[in-house]
């Protein structure tokens, strides 16, 4: 069976186990202070252009999601996130079980505006009732988005100038940072994020690594004590060195780039060959999360020889999917499904 139903199906990157293997009997400091996690932030400072910012090492995408935002918001306060954001609909509440609401607005292709953040915002300050409520304190949004799809460089900017002149720190989930950035239609940098939020992290899980995503505080007034909320979260890696080493390799000669381009290539390559039979596709992403209408007959036939994630079922009776590529998917395997599709 050929995988496509996620880009964590396989292990990491060969340079990245590489790393591992040869640092294996290293003996260094625990909990991030050691020289692989020194030179890993260095790395991801410079590919930033910010050489102020705070990077810590964690571990996942939810624990990562839950101590960012545990970080920001007071005890009264909750995090604006689109109603498909990762947070709302695939974190089983584990930011409600840290004592904060998500305020959810309804997004188009996964994407909230910079106008109904002001308007959240501006309901909750004429409410005259507005202590009895929870009050926004932070906008939270994916690069990509849940749907696979892109803020344009315009539209991160004038969402950024909204949450600044509401004093609303903007967070970006960067869990497949890499395929958005990679996107041969995002008009977005690595640069352009940090300089367009005040904290974001870079997902290596999905994107290379054996585990491990890296945080990048920009705004100072974000930074202090971050690293007790780590701890109080169980984010704090004892063997901190695993991460270092991952992503120090991840960001050497921009290997995280260069091996999540091809992921967005493929996962395209794949939509046109179901446009071409006809299908419906059901939603505007051009990263490497393509989503699929499909019957049953199809679903059963593409379903011997390879896997993809199903969603539901929509009321005609089509089968709602998701072909995921990775890091780690291979032409071939890609050129076979392409050919199976044009049989159908």
């Amino acid at each position: 069976m050929t995988y496509f139903q996620c880009d964590y199906a396989s292990g990491a990157h060969p340079k990245v186990v590489e790393s591992l293997i040869v640092t294996n009997e290293d003996q260094t400091l625990g909990y991030g202070d050691d020289k692989y996690c020194q030179s890993a932030a260095q790395k991801i400072k410079e590919a930033c252009a910010q050489p102020n910012a705070q990077v810590h090492f964690l571990i996942g995408g939810t624990q990562t999601n839950s101590t960012v935002i545990t970080s920001i918001l007071r005890p009264h306060q909750g995090v604006i996130s689109a109603h498909s954001g990762h947070i709302a609909v695939h974190e089983t509440g584990a930011i409600e079980a840290g004592g904060h609401k998500v305020l959810t607005l309804d997004a188009i292709d996964g994407k909230i505006t910079a106008e109904q953040v002001k308007e959240c915002y501006m309901q909750h300050k004429i409410d005259p009732s507005r202590g009895h409520t929870v009050q926004p304190g932070m906008v939270y949004i994916s690069f990509p988005t849940e749907s696979g799809t892109l803020y344009t460089k315009e539209e991160l900017t004038r969402l950024y100038e909204v949450c600044k002149e509401l004093n609303l720190p903007l967070f970006i989930d960067g869990a497949r940072l890499g395929y958005g950035l990679m996107s041969q239609y995002c008009d977005v940098s690595l640069k352009d994020i940090a300089n367009l939020c005040d904290v974001f992290y870079i997902g290596g899980t999905k994107c290379g690594s054996l585990f491990g995503e890296a945080v990048v505080i920009v705004n100072d007034a974000l930074k202090r004590d971050f690293r007790y909320i780590m701890k109080q979260r169980g984010a704090l890696l004892a063997k901190g060195r695993m991460l270092g080493v991952q992503f120090d390799a991840l960001f050497t000669d921009e290997l995280y780039f260069k091996i999540c381009k091809d992921a967005v290539k493929y996962a395209l390559m794949i939509r046109k060959a179901f446009e071409e039979k006809g299908v419906e596709v059901m939603a505007n992403s051009t990263t490497n999360q393509q989503f699929f209408a499909i019957s049953d007959e199809w679903l059963e036939i593409l379903s011997k020889k390879y896997v993809f994630a199903f969603f539901y079922k929509l009321p005609d009776g089509r089968n709602f999917i998701r072909i995921c590529t990775s890091w780690a998917s291979k032409e071939e395997e890609v050129l076979s499904l392409i050919e199976d599709i044009r049989s159908l």
